[in-house]
This record gives structure tokens, C-alpha cells and sequence, in this order.
């Protein structure tokens, strides 16, 4: 098919713009398919698109996909990774695409991960549920389809046309209009050939495959001792909730839909919220993908925007009062004073508002991502999301250098590097200023001269001695997990806050909200408990508030030093089966001593193999007692094809001890699911 409705201009635009010149690439060329009409311009050498490579994973879909079966669709390439501020500004566009081209447009993700983290196909399944992407993701993870198309920067959008030859690419941020407008003509062009399939794309996505939890990624987390609250930006759910510090749920702002309303509890609406800051009634509020700064009314139960037009700023540094400036992603709020300072992650700044006067303008950063110490808009930052303050600095965990800042708050005050080194200066290494790793940290906590800083690509929380420029491991053991007690283990943190001795911490991954003692250094999960307030919940149905059944058993007798098993045997009701296409997921966490499950047999999600589960552990010589939790969910249906099915969620909470003498080996989990209860539905009585 020849090029002629591009036009020109744009074809050179698009070309050009990541370096797409035929000359400079080894991909096949051929002819065009068609005569070029009287009168049209005359056509560049088509490019023949290079096939995705065998042996890479995908999401998204139940199989690889390959450009030939998606011959009669416009295909579009998304070159990203899922850490990067900008990557994550265009997931709008694609979604505003994906719709309006619904049958005629199929965009693939092309992961190709800038931090080692980020390679890892389960992490990336988890940035897929973050964002929402509903198109399929290929794992990129060596970078050769990177290389092949000749990317260069995050994000890369490359364009195939129905025929599978490359049309151009753009790079970078703010080209909806002009993809919107080429997809477009190249629609009408191959309608009008004949050539365009419109037919859907089958598709299996990653949250399908996923019950719901009681959080969705929560980000940040503000604990207040005063008050003894804790304030949770449960940011996939677009809410907020507000518990005890014991985990009693006690409101929820906003009515779980996606949006930028304002109004009561129940009325408001939130984008992806995240960092927080308590004044008295009032809490002030980082509404991330909203580009927008809010202020919730604790007392009159209300939300308003204070700052923020709703749109992304396409421009640096232009201040202003209240809602007439754009913001670009802010991603924490931290007060002084009167002083909100902002993290603006989408310009790598941090700006300031005066809340007397609604004053808006930079503070630190001039706006390169970069790692520039020196005079506060001189200086540098690079994605800062996360901030903390002992009243004479901001600290700034600086996400995209992998580093820890510092911003004095005096007049004439600079930008500071604690830890960090460069942008692709990342690891993990404990250790003293520019031999510390830090890997993609997002939140930070200041307490007692030290600082707690969630190296969420670590999975580790991080102690650091801001004046020292030391660094040592704190929590976590660097792997991916979900395991309480001494040795905890974490999934991307994102978000801490210390209270009453106690460091709370945003498990985005998890889904859950962890607690360390400070004194200790024991870990546990904070259980939230269903809401008592009458209308606490309005307007905010489905949702999973402490729907699990828990399942107590009397103590367990174990020989020690021998090896074990846990034995969970489900049971369905009469006339029910479980559901081979739907996963079971479960997770296992020991409290105390004495008893040690592998890590590999801690967690999982699929299908299982066998039932009833056998899941191993090891208990060690001697007296102990430990607490083991069995969290896990499953579904079963009507043995017919088309019938109910319904989800349960459990946790067995089994205390062990292992003793001389004590012979027992197996722990059996037994659960016989009742059938749905009847109801009284429109239509008379239901089962």
C-alpha cells in the first residue's frame, strides 16, 4: 500500500522524529502494494516492519502475537518502561486512541525495562494492572525489538500501517493530535481499498485473570499520632481511606470512580491519588493524574481543588495563583507552615503554593532530568516523588537517579545529593555517600535524624543518615514478596509514614498496608476492618472490605527439625465444581520461630496442578511457637457451562509449636464452600 494520504510534512515528522530513514535501516523494503492515484504525491520505499522475535513473554494475551496475523489492522508500537514519568503521561493518548479506533487499531506494548526490576515479567504484569492498559505487552526485556526498530528514547510510538510496513515514529510526549490525525487518514485509505479488518482482536487481559482486593496499589500513606489516624491513598481504587491506626476503617472519600469532581465524600472523584499532608481538619491531597492539588474538609466531609486546571503543563516554569496554573504530575505534598511544597514529578521540579495566598511557582529544580547540585533552580532533579522535611530541608527521594536530595528551605538555599549518582547509577549497596545503589526509590520519611526511604525497586526500606550520607539495608530482603515477622518481605513499596512508634508502610504491590516496629523491627499486616459509620461506604459498591473468612484452629503439635506440609483441601458444594479457568491465589506469612516455609512456595496465582494444595515448610529443632496465615481465594461454579459462580476468600490462622516429642508432620486446611444464598431478586425468588 503506498504512503500517499500521509502527506509530506508529516511523513517527515513522524520519520524523523526517532530516526526512522530507510537508508539507516536493515528491515526488508518492498514496493507498494498500490499504484499511487493521479495527482498524489509520489511514494517513499515501503519498509517492511520487522517480526516480533520468538521466545519472548507476553501479557495481555494468551499467546505471542506476529505482525502477519495482524495484517488489516494499524498497528501501533508503544516503546516504554514502566517507571518512566513520561511513558506513563502518554498511557492517556493511548487509551483516547484505543477507543475512538476500537476496531481498527491494535497498539503493543513493547516493554524494554530501564532498571533491572523492571525486567521481570511479573513486575511488568503489575504496572499493566496499575495503568489500566488493556492492549497486549511483549517483554522486551534484552532490548531486540528496541534495537531492530532503531528506538532511542522511552517513550517511542512507531506506526504499521495494514500492510505491515512502517509508516514513522514520534518520541516523547504530546502527540495525540498528530498520531489521531494519521490514523485517521489511514483508515479511510485502506477502508476504501478494501484492505482494513475491523474485526476485534481477541484478547485474555492480566485483570481478568485477578479477584478484587481490599486495596489497589495504594501509594502513599500519611499516619498522624495526634489524631490517631491513618490516611491511605488506595490510588487504583481512586479514593482515599481513613482508618484507626489499629486498621478500623472510618470514611472513605471519594466514590471509587475515576475523575476530578468535587463535592461530599460520596460525590468527589479522584485520578490515581497519592502523596498527603495533614493540617488540622484539612488534608491536602497529590491528585497525580488529575494535575491536580486537592483539599479535603475533614469536618464538613467535602472535597475542592485548589490548585490545578486539569490539565497536564506543556510548559516550564509558569506561575501563577491557584487553578489557573498546570501542573505535571504531582506525585507528594509536604507542609511548613503555610508552605504546601509539591513534588511535580512530570517537570522534575518541586514547586510551592502559598496556601494564604494561592500562590503557585517553582522552588528546586530547573526543569532537566538530571543529578545537578547548586542553587535551588539551578540545580537538577529527576522525577522526585516522594518528600520529608525536618523543618529546615525538604529530602526528596529523587525516583529516576536513583537518589536521595536534599533542598535547603532558607532563602538562598541549594540542592544537595545524599545518595545517588547519575541516571543510570542504580543497584543495591548499602554503604557510604557515592558507593550507595539505591534502585528507583519513591517515598521518604524523616524521624529522629534519620531517614526511611522506600527503595521500592529494591523492595527494601532503606535507613539513611542524611548528614553522614550513609546507607543500610532496614527492611527487606531484595526479592519480591509478602512475609511478616523479623525478616519481612515487600513488593514496591512506595510510601511511609511513622506514628506512635510504628513505621507504616504503602506495600503498593501487595495491596497492602505494612506495619514495622520501630523497636523491634517485626513486621506485621494491618487487617482493615469494615467501616461503621453509617454511609461510610455510599456510593462505592464491590469493593472487598474485609470479606474474607477467617478460619481459626486450635493449636498444631510439629515434630521439630523434620519436614512438613500444609494440606488445603477445598471442597465445593453439591452440584458445583471449581473453575479451572479462573486462578487461585494464595499467600502464606509465618510469625515467631521455629518454622520455615520456601520462598518459592510462599505466594501463588494460576491454576494449580492437583488439588487438595500441599504447600511445604520445615520446622526447625527444638521448642517454638510460631502463628502461620493462610490467605487465599478461589472460585467455583454450577456444573453447566453458563451458571453462577462465586469467589470466596479465606485465612486460616493456625498457631504451631514444635516440642521433643511431638510427631504431628501435616497441617490440613479443610473448607467445604457453601452455595450461594438465596435472595430475593426483581424476578421473584433467585438462587
Amino acid at each position: 500500500m503506498s504512503h500517499w494520504s500521509l502527506g509530506p510534512i508529516r511523513l517527515v515528522v513522524l520519520a524523523v522524529a526517532i530516526g526512522l530513514a530507510p537508508a539507516a535501516l536493515a528491515w526488508q523494503e518492498g514496493p507498494p502494494a498500490h499504484e499511487t492515484p493521479p495527482g498524489a504525491q509520489e511514494p517513499r520505499p515501503a519498509i517492511r516492519a520487522p517480526d516480533f522475535p520468538d521466545g519472548l513473554q507476553w501479557l495481555n494475551t494468551d499467546r505471542p502475537l506476529r505482525l502477519a496475523e495482524l495484517r488489516g489492522k494499524i498497528v501501533l508500537l508503544d516503546f516504554w518502561t514502566y517507571g518512566c514519568i513520561n511513558c506513563i503521561h502518554i498511557i492517556p493518548d493511548l487509551k483516547y486512541l484505543e477507543a475512538k479506533y476500537a476496531k481498527e487499531l491494535v497498539i503493543i506494548g513493547v516493554h524494554s525495562a530501564k532498571f533491572p526490576n523492571e525486567a521481570a515479567s511479573d513486575n511488568i504484569r503489575q504496572a499493566i494492572l496499575r495503568y489500566g492498559l488493556e492492549h497486549p505487552v511483549v517483554n522486551d526485556h534484552e532490548f531486540v525489538i528496541w534495537r531492530t526498530y532503531g528506538v532511542q528514547a522511552w517513550p517511542t510510538l512507531v506506526l504499521i500501517d495494514v500492510e505491515g510496513h512502517v509508516l514513522g515514529g514520534v518520541a516523547g510526549e504530546g502527540h495525540r493530535e498528530l498520531l489521531d490525525e494519521v490514523i485517521g487518514e489511514q483508515v479511510q485509505t485502506a477502508r476504501a481499498l478494501g484492505l482494513l479488518r475491523e474485526a476485534p482482536l481477541a484478547l485474555r487481559l492480566e485483570r481478568d485473570k485477578l479477584p478484587p482486593t481490599e486495596l489497589a496499589f495504594p501509594g502513599k500513606i500519611l499516619a498522624d499520632a495526634a489524631s490517631g489516624r491513618l490516611f491511605i491513598a488506595d490510588s487504583n481504587h481512586h479514593r482515599l481511606v481513613i482508618a484507626d491506626l489499629q486498621g478500623q476503617v472510618q470514611e472513605v472519600v471519594g466514590s471509587g470512580k475515576p475523575g476530578a469532581d468535587d463535592g461530599s465524600f460520596e460525590q468527589a472523584t479522584f485520578r490515581w491519588p497519592q502523596g498527603m499532608a495533614l493540617d488540622g481538619p484539612r488534608l491536602y491531597v497529590a491528585d497525580t493524574e488529575n494535575h491536580l492539588i486537592r483539599e479535603v474538609d475533614l469536618r464538613a466531609r467535602t472535597v475542592r481543588t485548589i490548585a490545578g486546571t486539569g490539565q497536564q503543563a506543556r510548559q516550564l516554569n509558569v506561575p501563577g495563583r491557584g487553578r489557573q496554573v498546570a501542573l505535571n504530575s504531582p506525585w507528594d505534598v509536604r507542609l511548613v507552615g503555610r508552605q504546601l511544597y509539591i513534588a511535580m514529578a512530570g517537570s522534575h521540579q518541586v514547586w510551592v503554593m502559598d496556601l494564604d495566598s494561592s500562590e503557585l511557582l517553582p522552588f528546586a529544580g530547573s526543569g532537566a532530568e538530571e543529578i545537578t547540585d547548586g542553587p535551588r533552580l539551578e540545580g537538577a532533579l529527576a522525577q522526585p516523588s516522594g518528600l520529608a522535611t525536618d523543618g529546615r530541608a525538604l529530602y526528596v527521594a529523587d525516583s529516576e537517579v536513583s537518589g536521595l536530595r536534599s533542598v535547603d528551605l532558607g532563602p538562598t538555599g541549594a540542592i544537595r545529593t545524599i545518595v545517588g549518582a547519575g541516571l543510570f547509577e542504580f543497584g543495591d549497596k548499602d554503604g557510604t555517600g557515592r558507593e550507595v545503589r539505591l534502585q528507583h526509590p519513591l517515598g521518604v520519611e524523616y524521624h529522629e535524624g534519620q531517614l526511611y526511604v522506600a527503595d521500592t525497586y529494591n523492595h527494601k526500606i532503606k535507613v539513611v543518615d542524611p548528614g553522614r550520607g550513609t546507607a543500610r539495608t532496614y527492611l527487606g530482603s531484595g526479592r519480591p514478596g509478602f512475609r511478616d515477622g523479623p525478616a519481612a518481605e515487600l513488593y514496591e513499596p512506595s510510601g511511609l509514614s511513622i506514628a506512635g512508634g510504628k513505621l507504616y508502610i504503602a506495600d503498593t504491590n501487595n495491596h497492602a498496608i505494612r506495619v514495622a516496629d520501630l523497636a523491634t523491627g517485626a513486621v506485621s499486616t494491618l487487617q482493615l476492618r469494615r467501616p461503621t459509620t453509617p454511609g461510610a461506604t455510599a456510593g462505592f459498591t464491590g469493593l472487598n472490605w474485609a470479606t474474607r473468612q477467617v478460619i481459626a484452629l486450635p493449636k498444631q503439635r510439629l515434630a521439630p527439625g523434620a519436614p512438613g506440609r500444609l494440606t488445603v483441601d477445598l471442597q465445593p458444594p453439591p452440584g458445583y465444581k471449581l473453575n479451572p479457568q479462573a486462578v487461585l491465589i494464595y499467600r502464606a506469612t509465618v510469625k515467631g520461630e521455629g518454622l520455615e516455609i520456601p520462598d518459592e512456595a510462599r505466594t501463588f496465582s494460576g491454576q494449580p496442578e492437583r488439588l487438595p494444595l500441599h504447600i511445604p515448610f520445615r520446622t526447625a529443632a527444638g521448642i517454638n511457637v510460631a502463628e502461620v496465615s493462610l490467605d487465599l481465594t478461589f472460585y467455583y461454579c454450577t456444573q453447566e457451562e453458563k451458571g453462577v459462580c462465586v469467589v470466596r476468600s479465606l485465612s486460616w490462622q493456625v498457631p504451631v509449636e514444635t516440642a521433643d516429642g511431638a510427631t504431628g508432620q501435616e497441617v490440613v486446611l479443610a473448607y467445604a464452600a457453601p452455595a450461594p444464598e438465596v435472595f430475593l431478586g426483581p424476578q421473584g425468588l433467585r438462587r
